[in-house]
């Protein structure tokens, strides 16, 4: 069986509901902000794992690894730069809870922390603040993401925003 298109190395994983997010644009996205809206949604719609005064903690809706973790801070603001010194510290002690929750539920070995700030810095949302945690395994460097060029995630999101705010809640 041959199937239509060039053939090359990719497998493809098909994923519909990515589309509202790629033909929402820029401009929807500016003015539907997720991160201004995930607050006034239930923690299990938000996927809100906790919230502090200034800032709150969700799970990334497109993860890199199950337990990708964002802190975003409530304001709407853009850069690291234009936050306040109590939005820096929640966002710092809201990260340090994150990786220890994360440690703790997942047995993960190391973490990716990250800003992307600015659209040509990668930021998929870039007019709202929001730091990355990724929990890395060593166990994890499969061969799917370097042949396959796939990534498996072994939970889903509601299974672990569940376990993570169990956790953070204990």
């Amino acid at each position: 069986m041959t199937l239509p298109g060039v053939p090359d190395e990719f497998q493809r994983l098909w994923t519909p509901h990515r589309m509202a997010y790629i033909s929402a644009g820029r401009e929807p996205m500016e003015q539907n902000c997720p991160f201004c809206a995930a607050p006034d949604k239930s923690d299990e719609d938000g996927l809100i794992v906790a919230r502090g005064k200034t800032a709150y903690v969700l799970l990334n809706l497109f993860p890199y690894n199950s337990g990708h973790l964002l802190v975003c801070p409530y304001r709407h603001i853009a850069t690291y730069d234009q936050a306040t010194d109590e939005e820096v510290a929640e966002i710092g002690a809201l990260t340090q809870r994150g990786m220890r929750v994360l440690r703790a539920v997942s047995n993960c070995d190391g973490f990716n922390l990250g800003m992307n700030q600015g659209a040509i810095a990668g930021a998929g949302v870039d007019a709202h603040l929001h730091q990355h945690i990724v929990p890395r395994w060593a166990s994890d460097a499969n061969f799917f993401p370097i042949i396959a060029k796939t990534k498996a995630l072994p939970q889903l999101l509601g299974d672990v925003r569940r376990t993570v705010s169990e956790a953070w809640n204990a």
